[in-house]
């Protein structure tokens, strides 16, 4: 009860312009860099920073009780192309999760979805989780994941697949005809894009943490 008095009269109160930014929904499939068996179902809650940024909160579902698992920035193949080489395995192309038909936003006509998902297949998105709900966690335990997405047929598990079409009333067949003329990135898909094309892992390790007094000192 306590609760649910304080949430009522802060949002009376409060501004929350960072979250109202958020305009659209899309549902997608995503499995860790290092292991592809483990498959999860993400739904992104995004708004655009501008016309070449939008970044998103991943839920594992999209119920009222649905737990924050992770993020995602997604950006036009300009900006990616001007990372630098190091950077750029920590970003998935959406080309074939869009043409495939896995990605989509719930509840919209595809008409009006495919509008939108013409720019999305030609972007790159960054995508870090940091709740292992595959495992079951209750909490968000261990150390963040990169995460990737499918990027070739017979990668994802039927029974997800069906499970999520049944639930939303999709079909992704139908939905990979109708998007069969959209375009990927004018200069093709990074070779160095989605891992380049091997496993990553996030690693936890001790370093040395610099003191107060070494750090640079700033007067005013």
């Amino acid at each position: 009860m306590g609760t649910a008095i304080l949430e009522t009269t802060t949002a009376a109160i409060q501004g929350f312009g960072p979250t109202n930014k958020i305009h659209q929904h899309l549902c997608a499939f995503h499995f860790y860099s290092d292991d592809m068996s483990r498959q999860v179902e993400a739904h992104h809650y995004c708004g655009h920073q501008n016309e070449e940024m939008r970044q998103c909160l991943i839920y594992n579902s999209s119920e009222a009780d649905a737990r924050l698992i992770g993020v995602e920035y997604i950006i036009s193949e300009k900006i990616y192309m001007t990372l630098p080489d190091e950077e750029k395995p920590l970003w998935h192309s959406h080309e074939y999760e869009v043409k495939s038909g896995v990605v989509f936003m719930p509840g919209i006509p595809g008409p009006i979805q495919r509008k939108d998902l013409e720019k999305v297949c030609r972007t790159y998105g960054k995508t870090i989780h940091f709740w292992q709900v595959d495992k079951g966690d209750n909490l968000p335990l261990g150390i963040p994941h990169i995460m990737m997405p499918l990027t070739k047929d017979g990668q994802l598990y039927p029974n997800l697949a069906h499970d999520v079409e049944k639930r939303h009333a999709i079909s992704f067949d139908k939905e990979r005809e109708n998007r069969a003329y959209m375009t990927g990135p004018d200069y093709g898909i990074h070779p160095l894009a989605n891992a380049a094309g091997i496993g990553l892992k996030t690693l936890l390790r001790e370093t040395h943490c610099k003191p107060v007094d070494s750090l640079p000192r700033v007067f005013v």
